[in-house]
């Protein structure tokens, strides 16, 4: 007979956004995808690279995505490593952190993924509520624990916390501070100055949300050189293919396209959050590329499946803390027209 590790096989799996078969006849909302399309700059690359040098393995190190991502931040390469999605990163950080029976924690509601790579490690798992000024609750003075996961912005709430804060948290902490800024470059701050003040910050990033990578699979960190050390002994040897690695250093590159998509997003956020509030909704301001709005009447469920029969897809979350409302991903502005006139007619 097969048997598991016991821990796997009481396990739930983590459970992503509903990818539809025909995702065309949707105005999909509820994974956070980009509603532009990558660089042209990345796609003359990937094209430049599927050839005959398929053939042969990529660069196991993927130097010119990482040189390229130090020019734009500012870091020696050495202070980054890439990755196959930032959930490879998150998955070696506590590989590399966290034994079986140790502590890993973060803040609920965030990213329930970071709960289900701690068990497959064997990890304790510890979450932190927020109060209702959005600020975690009853993390302690002095907290020892391996690794702490902090959203920023938040997902799926969308607020941010201060660098002031995060630096704080960071003091506190006998172990790693991670702060997974998969959105933070539709903020308006990010972390990357404390990696270079405080010896224990680790910062994530992926290129599926601003860079409108989400199917190639590409992330990085930014972390101190021994931290990078570290990933790179227990990461796949050729994580990164050769069309991930060219698509990465070009997107990196055109920063000037990038720019300009994200500016729209956050253009149309801002309109389709005044928009919200007009029919009643209660919007958090939100940093990233999606909001979190809580219908009048509470009723998550409702509003989900009233959009869903108008071939709307947003995500509703089944959690206590979460159901009351639904998180909405930003579209193109004619996409979020439609979708405040399909809420107005479920209001009315």
């Amino acid at each position: 007979m097969i048997q598991l590790r016991k821990n796997i096989a009481e396990m739930a799996g983590y459970v992503p956004g509903f990818q539809p078969e025909d995702a065309a006849s949707y105005i999909k909302l509820n994974t956070n995808e980009n509603p532009y399309p990558p660089s042209p700059q990345v796609i003359d690359a990937i094209a430049k690279e599927a050839g005959e040098g398929l053939r042969r393995y990529p660069d196991a190190a993927s130097r010119l995505a990482r040189e390229e991502a130090g020019r734009l931040y500012g870091f020696d390469p050495s202070w980054i490593i890439m990755a196959n999605g930032s959930d490879e990163v998150l998955n070696n950080l506590i590989r590399a952190f966290a034994g079986e029976g140790e502590e890993i924690a973060y803040v609920h509601p965030s990213y329930s993924y970071y709960g289900t790579l701690a068990e497959i490690q064997g990890a304790r798992v510890r979450t932190f509520g927020l109060t209702e000024q959005l600020e975690p609750a009853g993390i302690p003075d002095a907290y020892a624990c391996r690794l702490f996961f902090l959203t920023n912005p938040n997902a799926p709430l969308g607020f941010t916390y201060t660098q002031r804060y995060i630096a704080e948290l960071a003091g506190r902490l006998s172990g790693v501070l991670v702060v997974d800024e998969a959105y933070a470059d539709f903020a308006d701050e990010n972390s990357l100055d404390l990696v270079r003040s405080l010896d224990n910050v680790v910062v994530t990033r992926t290129f599926s949300k601003s860079y409108s990578l989400a199917g190639m699979r590409l992330g990085m960190a930014i972390a101190r050189p021994e931290v990078i050390a570290a990933l790179n002994k227990i990461r796949d040897h050729y994580n990164l293919d050769r069309l991930a690695q060219a698509a990465a250093a070009a997107a990196l590159s055109d920063q000037e396209y990038f720019l300009h998509c994200v500016t729209r997003i956050k253009e149309t956020r801002g309109w389709f959050s005044a928009a919200l509030e007009k029919i009643g909704y209660q919007v958090i301001p939100s940093s990233g590329n999606y909001v979190f709005a809580t219908p009048p009447d509470r009723n998550g469920t409702r509003v989900y499946q009233g959009l869903y029969d108008r071939k709307i897809l947003v995500r509703h979350f089944t959690d206590p803390k979460l159901a009351h409302g639904v998180r909405i991903s930003i579209g193109t502005r004619e996409e979020m027209e439609r979708t405040v006139q399909a809420l107005r007619e479920l209001e009315a």
